[in-house]
């Protein structure tokens, strides 16, 4: 057992800071009513508070809710008691989780044609290269669920966003099975782990909208051509008819340019006016 003096109080008061005598290493001890009845040698008063804590939580019960999955901080702040007391008794079962953490990543993922010949490990590794992301950084971690099975989670951060994939562990022979439980998990040992960042609806709309828009330009009918009314005018008399020919239609150019059609327009004199009236200037 090592010697340690007091040096005096933290600076939040609230912890009194002792020295290694041989080392000259540093600790805290909290400043709590346990501590005080020791300084004062109050043996009873140290009894009683034993008494109480073990009355709020009893060792087995800080180790049933660590290894379900509890923080030591966690089950202090849920006791109301000291985060060393409970690290005293949560050390055992954190190793075990731990290892049982290690041992899952060498399970093998369940898929819909049977196990799979890579490991979770290798599995996740393979995905989290294709998405560009460096495992490294992520943090595994286990536990016992609501059923005595075990739970493996895998902890990573993208951007500001904490993501977690979590498994069923059945351990077994040749390293045992893994099953995903969420959608992270089933995507990370999906064996194509591109497949969700496909958008393959998009594409082909976006591909066939240009076709369909052709052909329904050119379904489109051509317009109707609307007929021009032909003028007199255009009427082509052969220019071999005889200067006296009177044409049938003599008595209506008889009228002259200021005959208004129907619809309002000045009609044009014919070509056999024409050519008559430059003859009968000519004569």
């Amino acid at each position: 057992m090592r010697a340690l003096r007091v040096i005096g109080l933290d600076a939040d008061g609230r912890s009194v800071v002792c020295e290694d005598v041989e080392r000259g290493q540093q600790y805290r001890l909290p400043a709590d009513e346990q501590l005080r009845a020791a300084a004062r040698g109050d043996l009873t008063r140290l009894g009683q508070i034993e008494i109480e804590l073990e009355a709020q939580l009893r060792p087995k019960d800080i180790q049933a809710r660590i290894r379900a999955g509890a923080t030591v901080e966690q089950v202090a702040a849920a006791a109301g008691i000291p985060a060393q007391r409970v690290e005293r008794y949560a050390h055992p079962v954190l190793l075990e989780r731990s290892r049982a953490a290690e041992i899952a990543q060498g399970g093998h993922p369940l898929r819909a044609d049977g196990p799979a010949l890579e490991t979770l490990l290798q599995v996740v590794t393979q995905a989290f290269a294709v998405r560009g992301q460096d495992l490294d950084h992520a943090r595994w971690d286990a536990w016992r669920g609501e059923d005595g099975r075990w739970v493996v989670q895998l902890l990573w951060r993208t951007g500001r966003s904490d993501n977690r994939a979590h498994w069923r562990f059945q351990p077994g022979a040749h390293g045992g099975t893994i099953t995903a439980l969420d959608d992270h998990a089933t995507e990370l040992v999906d064996p194509d782990p591109t497949r969700p960042l496909r958008t393959v609806a998009p594409v082909t709309q976006l591909t066939a909208a240009p076709e369909q828009a052709e052909l329904v330009v050119e379904a489109e009918p051509a317009p109707e051509p609307v007929a021009e009314p032909v003028a007199e005018a255009e009427v082509e008399v052969p220019l071999d008819e005889p200067a006296d020919a009177q044409p049938a239609h003599e008595p209506a150019a008889a009228q002259g340019p200021q005959h208004r059609t129907p619809k309002g327009r000045p009609s044009m004199p014919s070509w056999e006016d024409v050519l008559l009236g430059v003859r009968s200037q000519r004569g």
